[in-house]
């Protein structure tokens, strides 16, 4: 198999963790890294055994892929530069900054017959393949992202920092085009919303209420799926969660407390309004989402395949939030 060249661009607290990942993948060449401050370049360089740049041009003539972790305005420029030569491309969420140049960069990848990955990394949790294996059809789903103030990103609000996050993986969920959106914010340390909830209504029933804050004093990322059959709480951080359901009728005390015994975290059985309701641990293979994602972007571009989000999963994702970064606006206007 040979080896793909691959490079960053970008070494910010993102694009250090890319460099580390792909010094670790096998089968890869990390061939390049490019960045304005070319100090911290050339420490990354050392660090992990690959070659810092001095141009982009430069850069885009010793890799195959890239991926790319600078500053939101800077992503269509540099996104567009390297597949007009031919170089599969991940780009760190949100795609871009407006849903303009996000059409275009996916129309200029599909056009070019290449693989354009958009850095959704929660797509890339163990939790979400647990999530996904058990559901059916979700008709409520509530999440919760919530951190300390954070080094970075402060240049987009909440809503495009972490909240984008949640509505890829909503949209992704539930299936259906949505029929109505509710939003507010408010900011606290920055010009953007700091702090944001959203309440998303979807044409097949399903409503989805999403709040994120990134003036926590602590970190949160969880969801809960409520279906007919019970309902799912999974937390993305610690890459665990319990499936809620109520016992069948027909199922025998025996096997429920052979489940209990059984399970590594014990599953409960407990009595409510006469029901019978079994909270059961939900087995997740763990791992780390960034390695996860950067070897399938690898591995796309390896076979020319389709990732798992795309620019076009990437735009309706950025339409959607900006959306509600514009309800948000226009609702702190009145105020």
């Amino acid at each position: 198999m040979n080896k793909i060249r691959l490079g960053v661009i970008g070494t910010g607290s993102i694009g250090k963790n890319h460099a580390r990942v792909l010094s670790e993948l096998k089968d890869v060449e990390f061939a390049a890294i490019y960045d304005t401050d070319t100090a911290t370049a050339q420490e990354m360089a050392r660090r992990f055994n690959s070659k810092a740049v001095d141009s982009l041009e430069e850069f885009a003539g010793l890799v195959d892929a890239a991926t790319i972790a600078t500053p939101t305005p800077t992503h269509f420029k540099i996104a567009s530069t390297l597949l007009q030569r031919g170089i599969h491309v991940l780009v760190e969420k949100p795609i871009t900054e407006n849903t303009a140049d996000a059409r275009a960069l996916s129309k200029l990848a599909h056009d070019q017959g290449l693989v354009l990955q958009v850095g959704h990394i929660e797509r890339f949790n163990p939790v979400l393949s647990a999530l996904e294996g058990k559901l059916n059809r979700p008709r409520f789903i509530e999440s919760h992202r919530l951190s300390p103030y954070p080094s970075r990103s402060t240049e987009i609000g909440v809503v495009l920092d972490l909240m984008i996050h949640d509505l890829e993986i909503i949209l992704h969920l539930v299936r259906s085009p949505l029929k109505s959106v509710d939003a507010v914010g408010v900011p606290v340390l920055s010009r953007g919303e700091d702090i944001a909830n959203a309440r998303l209504r979807f044409e097949n029933g399903c409503v989805a209420n999403i709040t994120v804050s990134r003036i926590s004093p602590e970190k949160m990322r969880k969801i809960r799926v409520f279906q007919e059959d019970g309902y799912l709480s999974l937390d993305y951080q610690a890459q665990e969660g319990f499936m809620y359901r109520l016992a069948g009728e027909n199922e025998p005390e025996s096997s429920l407390f052979k489940k209990l015994l059984a399970a590594k975290d014990h599953a409960v059985v407990s009595q409510f309004a006469g029901k019978r309701i079994v909270r059961e641990p939900v087995e997740i293979l763990k791992g780390e989402p960034l390695h996860r994602e950067l070897s399938a972007f690898v591995e796309c571009a390896r076979a020319g395949s389709t990732p798992k989000v795309s620019g076009y999963e990437a735009t309706a994702a950025l339409e959607l939030a900006l959306e509600i970064t514009r309800q948000i606006e226009e609702s702190n206007r009145k105020v």
